[in-house]
């Protein structure tokens, strides 16, 4: 069987570059061993952010009466939680599938094993392709900490499926994942412990804000554990685990009922046949690829976690597009300058472009603006005795180069500053789109 294009994985880079590709005329196959929709769809963002919405509205629900809204004894049913989240995947799930098999796409069930760049095969079948695309994902990395085989853990998809509430959690890992479901057992009146190796939670994040996000759940009784060193891991008594650590202050250990590993994601290289492309990697072991995804060898293109820059699914969808648009013939090259990055807690905190430490690092000359968030008129209607910032990081031409917010809805105002930063507008630029009032999205509007 011979196709223009044969793609391995499923996720959002995979059924990406599969939809474009198919819709274009082209034919493809591509190869899924799991369910389509890969960790993003099935583990990672759609079930996350299901929990958290739920989470947000029990949080609305208990704290109605800001509003003059009186609910009287809310509770919640976290099996029910549970089995939406479920729910709302499967539909997805098909919706991906649908899309798919309307431009032709044959969807292929099982392992995909490389034989060249011009060959794949699953089960007792080969598959003779012109162009392959790799976009295999990532996968939790669980660090070898002393006794991590002798303790129960969650990983992310335990904590997913879990339909009993621990009486305590502690969390290896103060990062996007590791907040997110802080945020969510917080809400749901779990005691909360984040053990968190660097300085600060949310590494990637504008720094003062992360701060602010910290300050906020450390009122609502989450306890922050920052530069501190899990050491090792051990059963305590009544089947409670004891995480021990190594920090400033000396040693000590957090007693838990539950024990979340948090720590990060690696890209999925092995199991697929990648060894027999000899293709070129960073010292990390990254494939390198240029502009248009294409990577050493002709034909052949990674797409998502596999290149190891953006572990995103938004950055996955792009780079897709232009790898099928390069196939097409089409001028097209991958932007890295603007890609958001959000973390659904409550409140959200958003950032695009580049950030304080990341322009000081570059020596990049800059100015930071930032106002309180309660300078939209929107953001204080909706937002009852909640605090929030609004940063912009600007060049020495006034020329945008990173923007941050804290407070809700951060995720969907922050592309109004990622289209700032792509289309490199100035200040004064932006501040001349007119912007529907009242909306929280003025804030930038504001802030210039």
């Amino acid at each position: 069987m011979k196709y223009q294009v044969a793609i391995i994985g499923g996720g959002p880079a995979g059924y990406t570059a599969a939809e474009v590709a198919g819709k274009a005329g082209l034919s493809v196959v591509l190869f899924e061993k799991q369910s389509l929709g890969g960790v993003c769809l099935n583990e990672g963002c759609i079930p996350t952010k299901t929990l958290l919405y739920s989470a947000k509205t029990y949080d609305g629900a208990r704290h109605a009466s800001k509003y003059a809204v009186n609910v009287p004894e809310v509770s919640f049913d976290l099996p029910k939680i549970i089995a939406r989240k479920q729910k709302v995947v499967r539909k997805l799930v098909l919706g991906v599938k649908g899309k798919l098999t309307a431009h032709g796409v044959n969807i292929v069930t099982g392992a995909a094993t490389i034989i060249d760049k011009n060959h794949v095969q699953c089960g007792e079948e080969t598959y003779e392709c012109e162009n392959l695309l790799l976009c295999t994902g990532s996968e939790t990395f669980v660090p070898p900490i002393p006794g991590v085989d002798t303790v129960p853990y969650w990983t992310h998809r335990d904590a997913l499926d879990n339909k009993e509430l621990p009486a305590s959690l502690a969390i290896i890992g103060g990062g996007v994942i590791g907040m997110e479901f802080a945020s969510f057992f917080n809400s749901l009146g779990v005691q909360v412990t984040v053990i968190e190796m660097l300085d600060e939670i949310l590494g990637g994040m504008d720094k003062e804000l992360s701060a602010m996000l910290r300050a906020e759940y450390a009122k609502r009784g989450i306890k922050f554990m920052l530069s501190t060193k899990v050491v090792s891991l051990a059963e305590a008594d009544n089947s409670l685990i004891q995480v021990n650590y190594e920090n400033a202050d000396g040693s000590g250990s957090v007693v838990a009922d539950k024990l979340l590993m948090s720590v990060g994601r690696r890209p999925v290289s092995k199991g697929f046949g990648l060894e027999n492309l000899n293709l070129a990697k960073t010292e990390r072991g990254n494939i390198i690829v240029g502009e248009q995804m294409q990577t050493s060898e002709k034909g052949v293109y990674a797409c998502g976690d596999l290149t190891g820059f953006s572990l995103l699914a938004h950055t996955a969808v792009r780079e897709a597009e232009v790898a099928v648009r390069s196939i097409l013939g089409k001028n097209d090259a991958m932007s890295y300058r603007a890609i958001p990055g959000v973390v659904y807690t409550n409140p959200e905190i958003a950032g695009v472009g580049e950030t304080e430490e990341s322009l000081q690092k570059k020596n990049i000359a800059y100015r930071a603006v930032q106002l309180p968030m309660a300078y939209s008129g929107r953001f204080v209607a909706e937002n009852e005795g909640v605090n929030g910032v609004c940063k912009v990081l600007l060049a020495e031409d006034d020329t945008v180069l990173g923007a941050h917010v804290l407070g809700n809805p951060a995720s969907e105002i922050i592309t109004l500053a990622g289209m700032a930063i792509e289309l490199k507008l100035t200040a004064e630029e932006w501040k001349k789109i007119v912007f529907p009032h009242p909306t929280v999205g003025e804030i930038f509007k504001e802030v210039l």
